[in-house]
């Protein structure tokens, strides 16, 4: 199946100022089916696991300080060509940047909150939704 699935997450502000039903309508206006999804936060620690790999960067205290804050809802969807479809629907990740329409220019505060994460790869996105859904440790 690669290529036809990907991950998501909307992201704590997006949560909490109760964007995730619309935000879950424009995933599935766009063509997307949602094969799994489930409320939780992250402890800082599981925040920390996930964003691992930008450990040595500038803003990891920060994004994993933002990410533990509240309630997500990390989603796994199914289209054709679903990874490189879902960033074109999310949009840039500066939000003044974004593309008229899409998720982060709708729903988006910063770079920092930009309402939405969609992964960059295929392998990516089994690792991701791996992370949240034993069930799909490997597509």
């Amino acid at each position: 199946m690669t290529g036809n699935r990907t991950f998501t997450m909307i992201k704590p502000r997006a949560v909490a100022e109760n964007h995730t039903g619309a935000i879950i309508q424009i995933i599935e206006d766009a063509g997307f089916k949602v094969i799994s999804l489930k409320k939780t936060q992250l402890s800082s620690a599981l925040a920390g696991k996930f964003y691992e790999v930008h450990k040595d960067r500038p803003f990891y205290e920060e994004l994993c300080g933002f990410m533990s804050s509240g309630p997500i809802v990390p989603m796994i969807l199914e289209k054709e060509n679903a990874v490189a479809d879902f960033r074109t629907l999310i949009g840039a990740t500066d939000p003044a940047k974004a593309d008229e329409g899409t998720i982060r220019k709708l729903f988006a505060t910063s770079v920092g909150e930009n309402a939405i994460h969609g992964s960059d790869s295929d392998e990516n996105a089994q690792i991701e939704a791996a992370f949240f859904f034993s069930e799909f440790e490997r597509f």
